[in-house]
């Protein structure tokens, strides 16, 4: 039988101490909120009160429960208002020596029977509960910001904390309608140490001039269904909390240089750069605190400015006949290029037409399309079954199979028929463009465009410059994602571009964290889409992706990069061998034949 708690004391009322006291009174459980003089007492009740009061604004609580609510909290400077409590939760900055000296004190001032709880997001649990005479009752109780509104809470056991807190602390946590998930105590936990590597990666790629911060944050919204943009959500967490998070998580865990702090962020922290609270970050804000982004020195010039000597696209061929290639040509013939089709035969073409058609009817059926923009989209589109018929072509997209012997041939070949000044794009998403740009006599005419799968669909697509691309081939590049509706994102010619290079580092690790038995794919999947708002868990993702593209990836990656913490995960290569590919052959990390 659980224990009621019946009182909770949550100490440090920032925002996630605010936000967890919100939590406890929402639920009937009354609770005593403490800091450490009166005037930040007042600032924690008045993160309280706006919290609230904005709910009661938005119809998403009662006047008459916003006023229960707060009657259930009693307000108090210094630790001694917590002798009768049945729990405590600690919500104060992430010093180890800060949360040791609490511990210390709840560990004298507290009921022997109290759970002590912290709330650290990349401390040691283990640590912090030595500083008390008993660290069988301390436990890691990770809420997610903004707590009343996120699901999550990561339950952290030390290898002393006894199983009955274990089994209390999770009961609460239901009643309080939170997910669980129960860990050991590790840096980062789940959700951070699949985080952190991504988002340090990702300033990384900005420090290194590799991309713009709007078009990495774009790529990441766009191509993946993130909630937020990497460099967005730096500002948002804070970047001297997210230093402290990666210092932490890089001494604690072994000293992957993933999670080694990029220096950027530390000369960012220095000069009071930290995000939205100090009103500049990665971005500019309007004024400390605010979310709103306003123009300053990096923000892009005009797009017509930027897209200044683009040549005119009239007529575009596309070659190939895969899902890709289908996917481009309905892109374009919808939005009113002419467009010739080239496969490799007849019966091929009349595949890609009836898939079009098929897309298209589609369309028609849920509303999006009227019957007579359909016709006339069909109506674009040229087939044919051979390179000759692009002799007079303004820009030729290539979609085949993701062998550079076979991309090299066909762009030696497009240099030899196409009109010069024509635009010599490849859509692959892992091999080297200038590999491709090279097998031709004119490499400033050549560039990536990498669609996302579904093309119709997704709205970015990669612009891949080569060191030989010229600008107006970029900038005819971008004028063609803009005509497409498609935002475009420019990027260098590197393993995995944008996209890529951040995604599967992050899968990887998520397969790493699982064979070292830290904690199930079901769990792992919980705290990411929970805790972080993704919209797939990795393991959800790795199966739709399939195993064997991913490891590929991955392996192109670390082949590149050489960095140790790239390196494939065995766990995904004994997959692979198997024959467990994901979805697509029925088992990868769930089996999908019993569902």
């Amino acid at each position: 039988m659980a224990r009621d708690f019946t009182s909770v004391g949550v100490v440090g009322l920032g925002t996630m101490g605010a936000g967890i006291v919100e939590v406890f009174a929402r639920n009937g459980v009354d609770v005593v909120a403490v800091e450490v003089s009166e005037d930040a007492l007042e600032r924690g009740r008045a993160i309280l009160t706006g919290s609230t009061d904005r709910a009661v604004a938005k119809g998403k609580l009662a006047e008459a429960d916003r006023d229960a609510l707060l009657s259930r909290v009693r307000f108090a400077v210094g630790l001694n208002a917590l002798h009768a409590v049945d729990l405590v939760i600690e919500a104060v900055p992430e010093h180890l020596d800060l949360k040791q000296r609490i511990f210390a004190e709840l560990d004298r001032v507290c009921k022997p029977e109290a759970i002590l709880a912290t709330n650290t997001s990349s401390l040691s649990v283990t640590e912090i509960s030595v500083a008390t005479s008993r660290p069988n009752q301390v436990i890691g109780i990770h809420f997610f910001n903004p707590a009343p509104v996120m699901k999550l809470v990561e339950v952290v056991r030390t290898v002393v904390t006894s199983a009955d807190v274990v089994a209390d602390v999770e009961a609460l946590c239901k009643r309080l309608g939170k997910v669980d998930v129960t860990i050991s105590d590790r840096a980062g936990f789940i959700a951070n140490a699949l985080l952190f590597g991504y988002l340090n990666h990702a300033v990384g790629m900005f420090e290194a001039h590799y991309a713009t911060r709007e078009d990495i944050d774009a790529a990441m919204k766009l191509g993946c269904g993130l909630p937020m943009g990497p460099l967005a959500l730096m500002d948002l967490i804070g970047l001297d909390t997210a230093y402290e998070i990666l210092d932490t998580m890089y001494r604690r865990g072994g000293r992957d240089r993933r999670h080694a702090p990029v220096p950027l962020i530390k000369q960012m922290v220095t000069a009071g750069l930290l995000g939205r609270k100090s009103g500049r970050g990665f971005y500019t804000y309007e004024r400390p605190g605010s979310p709103v982004v306003v123009p300053d020195e990096q923000t892009p010039v005009a797009t017509e400015a930027a897209l200044g000597g683009a040549a005119a696209i009239a007529k575009v061929g596309v070659v190939g006949s895969g899902t890709m290639a289908t996917g481009i040509i309905e892109v374009f013939a919808k939005a009113g290029y002419e467009v010739v089709s080239v496969t490799r035969g007849a019966e091929k073409s009349a595949k890609v037409f009836e898939a079009v058609r098929t897309s298209l009817n589609k369309g028609v059926v849920r509303g999006k399309l009227s019957e007579a923009d359909r016709d006339a989209a069909l109506g674009r589109i040229n087939w044919s079954a051979t390179l000759d018929h692009l002799a007079d072509v303004d820009l030729v997209v290539e979609a085949v199979v993701e062998e550079l012997s076979v991309k090299k041939a066909l762009f030696a070949s497009l240099d030899e028929i196409c009109k010069p000044g024509v635009v010599l794009a490849t859509t692959t998403s892992s091999l080297p463009v200038i590999d491709v740009a090279m097998a031709t006599q004119r490499p400033a005419d050549v560039i990536g465009l990498h669609f996302f799968n579904p093309a119709p669909l997704m709205p970015l697509v990669e612009v891949v410059e080569t060191i030989r691309t010229s600008t107006e081939t970029t900038a005819t590049a971008r004028a063609v994602c803009a005509a497409l509706g498609k935002t475009g994102v420019v990027c260098g010619d590197r393993s995995g571009f944008i996209v890529n290079a951040l995604l599967f580092p992050y899968l990887n690790d998520a397969v790493k964290m699982l064979e070292a038995s830290y904690s199930t794919a079901d769990d792992i999947d919980h705290a990411m889409k929970l805790g972080c708002g993704y919209p797939m868990g990795p393991f959800e993702l790795l199966d739709v992706v399939g195993l064997d593209v991913s490891l590929a990836i991955q392996r192109e990656l670390y082949l590149e990069l050489r960095e140790p913490g790239f390196a494939p995960a065995p766990l995904l290569e004994h997959l692979v061998t198997a024959g467990y590919l994901g979805r697509k052959s029925g088992r990868g990390f769930r089996d999908h034949t019993r569902r």
